[in-house]
């Protein structure tokens, strides 16, 4: 299989945009209260500037995928960056929430083009024993975004306003730009066939699904809620046996899930995405709610975990291909479970504020342990036919993992709430939600909360269980060169 000489200027110059876009999926969370007072929106409409944009993001990523195979993937990344940038100047000079929400919509629809060819430029330059390394730097970066979005946001709300969160990406998004451009190669296309019928049903089938659980919990899961899940789910099934009848090029080649690895990554990071997302929803609720916290102050208890995941992430991809591919990932479940364990046994009205951050460290490693090696090992086999298509259902399953979770965590958090005898808003993207006790009954109500809170966690450490599973059946995986062609 060809690959470039130095393949590393190219991954770097995609890694800029690709950060950037996943700034977006947290960082407008810190900035709600400001954007509700400045647009005169509510608290549904405000969550939905994020939930816009994780739906927009999530929906089309196996087709994006594919367009890269067909169109180069460095083609599809500069039109997404284009359109990602312009959303992001777009978002800054909104006037109304309405506005503020198509723009973050089309702020999605660019990064959903971006990302599955940053995974796509590592499958097709970089050889098989090179791709765990370049895997770590592509998870750090995911990694550190994650924790680096609400620290950021709230810098830069408190010291320009809610606005400049967008009009920051519009100098990013030129330099990443001029550097894809110049240092991403220009790859060898493939003449394809499009899979309308594919196409139009997995876009229905992730938009229902997708939507029914990131609405589930405001509507206290209703019977339209589970009409359009179980709707989303059946228009998926159809998808699958599109695909399965296809001869001539299905949107989703089913033969990518003959290679065992591939199928159990796909399992692993849904469940690790799920498991994180719902420390976050979790973690966040208690740092303000019971410890009295601002949002900034409580990213900044997370700050370890995001540097130690950023840092470490490209050396443990480094040792991940000398090693048989299950034992980082799966000592990384292990030790990430055993971390949410901690974090509930801590998480009382008075414990240690250093203790939650040693155990964040901890996690921080185990995170490290866990998002690279499960990339790598998604694509080491893939053939250059299947780059793209193969990285589209990788990160789709892992965009709707973190869906999963923060839905399960919100739905499982706001069922023990009431079992304490309190009441809750609706708890959204970013982990916001409304759990304000009267002033002479707040102290009564702290142990309450906490003991809520603290079984809660118990939910995403037994998810990482099914993580633990799957990276454990990991075999040793054969080259690309070997691999079947789609």
């Amino acid at each position: 299989m060809p690959t470039q000489a130095n393949p590393w200027p190219a991954l770097y110059a995609v890694i800029v945009g690709f950060f950037m876009l996943l700034l977006d999926m947290s960082i407008v969370a810190v900035a709600n209260p400001a954007i509700m007072a400045d647009l005169d929106a509510d608290l549904s409409q405000a969550i939905w500037a994020t939930s816009a944009y994780l739906l927009a993001y999530a929906v089309p990523l196996l087709i994006t995928g594919r367009l890269g195979d067909r169109f180069g993937p460095k083609t599809v990344y500069l039109v997404g960056l284009v359109v990602f940038t312009g959303a992001s100047l777009w978002c800054g000079a909104s006037t109304s929430i309405e506005m503020l929400i198509a723009a973050r919509v089309a702020q999605g629809l660019g990064a959903a083009l971006m990302t599955p060819q940053t995974m796509a430029v590592i499958t097709r330059t970089f050889p098989p024993d090179k791709r765990g390394a370049a895997m770590g730097l592509w998870g750090g970066a995911a990694g550190l975004a994650a924790l680096v979005g609400p620290i950021l946001g709230g810098v830069l709300v408190d010291w320009q306003g809610w606005q400049w969160i967008f009009y920051v990406n519009v100098p990013v998004g030129v330099v990443a730009f001029v550097l894809a451009a110049w240092l991403v190669p220009a790859l060898e296309t493939r003449e394809h066939k499009f899979d309308v019928a594919g196409m139009a049903l997995s876009a229905a089938g992730m938009f229902l699904l997708v939507f029914g659980i990131q609405e589930g919990n405001a509507r206290d899961w209703d019977v339209v809620i589970w009409a359009l899940i179980l709707g989303g789910v059946a228009v998926l099934a159809l998808f699958v046996l599109n695909q399965s009848r296809n001869t001539r090029e299905p949107l989703v080649p089913l033969s990518l899930f003959k290679d065992r690895n591939f199928t159990l990554s796909n399992v692993a990071v849904t469940s690790m995405a799920a498991a994180v997302n719902g420390l976050f929803v979790v973690a966040y609720f208690y740092l303000q709610q019971v410890r009295g916290m601002s949002p900034t102050e409580s990213a900044m208890v997370f700050a370890p975990m995001a540097t130690l995941t950023g840092v470490l992430a490209p050396f443990i991809g480094k040792i991940a291909d000398r090693l048989p591919p299950r034992v980082i990932p799966t000592t990384g479940f292990a030790l990430f479970s055993a971390t949410l364990f901690g974090f509930a046994w801590s998480m009382t009205p008075d414990s240690s504020i250093a203790l939650l951050v040693v155990i964040g460290a901890v996690a921080g490693v185990a995170n490290a342990f866990v998002w690279a090696p499960l990339a790598a090992n998604a694509i080491r086999s893939l053939s250059p036919q299947q780059a793209g298509a193969g990285s589209g259902v990788f990160l789709t399953t892992r965009q709707l993992g973190f869906t999963l979770g923060s839905a399960g965590i919100s739905a499982l958090l706001s069922a023990l709430i009431a079992a304490q005898g309190l009441q809750a808003g609706p708890i959204g993207e970013g982990g916001s939600t409304a759990v304000i006790p009267p002033p002479d009954q707040r102290e009564a109500l702290l142990d309450d909360m906490s003991t809520a809170l603290s079984r809660s966690m118990y939910l995403p450490a037994l998810v990482l269980l099914i993580g633990l599973i799957a990276s454990a059946l990991f075999v040793s995986a054969r080259h690309p060169a070997e691999a079947t062609k789609a």
